[in-house]
């Protein structure tokens, strides 16, 4: 007989399925916040992650104290208005202005390995000095997922914290001869099994199309960019502000929960996972 499944050794059966739904960008604004917050007491959410470098994320880590918060580790400041820089200031992490680097592109370029383990590690200490209990790493923009280099650091800092990760699709983590999923097993890591990547699209369209579909005996995430909608948000993000007010109406919506229920959807969040992982 074969190992047992995740969905096996979380105590469920072998064709359930499970999911977490994840609140990206938290501290991002205090719209950001709020509407995590709200998705995850009154809505289907079931995780979320903190950008640690950005201005509202120690208010995040007090108002979402309890909750399964992880780590968003944070290499970029995409927003041209709205910018946030290197807990440590590393040459490698500073754009002209010094700031991160505006982009994925421009970040990837840029950044050495060593500055970035030093950096997202300066992240997770200071999310658990603000009393945060980790549950979970994953990585705006990709970036920690984007190269092998950094990929490495990104699964050493999950293995010597003990907590799961978001593990991107096979397409994107096995290039060449790199395989992410079986280099996490190494370590002893837990991540998903299946990824749904909604942006940019609508996500309770996301959720419409994916769920009746999502594979059974697999633990899958959804993730989503939710923001109350107001000036803050416009005045950072107005491009993709529809996108991120709609997340928050989808998050809180009766009708997705019930679909959730219609279709046997288990929900889970990245606490359980950890906690398996460090064989609690």
């Amino acid at each position: 007989m074969g190992q047992p499944s995740l969905v096996e050794r979380l105590g469920y059966g072998p064709g359930d399925r499970l999911l977490i739904v994840n609140c990206d960008d938290v501290g991002s604004s205090h719209g950001a916040n709020v509407a995590a917050y709200r998705a995850m007491v009154y809505g289907i959410a079931t995780s979320a992650t903190l950008m640690v470098p950005c201005p509202w994320a120690r208010e995040a880590a007090r108002m979402l104290q309890g909750l399964p918060l992880g780590v968003h580790l944070t290499l970029t400041s995409e927003h041209r208005g709205y910018r946030w820089r290197s807990l440590i200031g590393a040459a490698s992490l500073r754009d002209g202005e010094g700031f991160f680097p505006p982009t994925a592109e421009a970040a990837l370029r840029a950044i050495g390995a060593a500055d970035a383990r030093a950096e997202c590690w300066a992240q997770i200490e200071a999310a658990l000095a603000w009393g945060v209990d980790v549950t979970h790493l994953d990585a705006h923009m990709n970036i920690m997922q984007a190269r092998e280099d950094l990929s490495e650091v990104y699964l050493d800092l999950a293995a010597e914290l003990r907590v799961p990760v978001r593990m991107l699709p096979t397409a994107v983590t096995d290039r060449g001869n790199y395989r992410a999923g079986g280099r996490a097993a190494a370590r002893g890591v837990l991540c998903n099994d299946h990824l749904v990547y909604p942006w940019p699209r609508r996500t309770r369209d996301v959720f419409l199309e994916e769920v009746p579909g999502l594979p059974p005996g697999f633990v899958s995430e959804i993730f989503a960019h939710p923001v109350l909608d107001g000036e803050e948000l416009r005045g950072y993000d107005a491009a993709h502000a529809d996108i991120r007010v709609h997340d928050a109406a989808c998050l809180v919506d009766p009708g997705i929960a019930e679909l959730l229920d219609r279709h046997g959807i288990k929900r889970i969040s990245y606490r359980v996972l950890r906690d398996l992982q460090r064989g609690g």
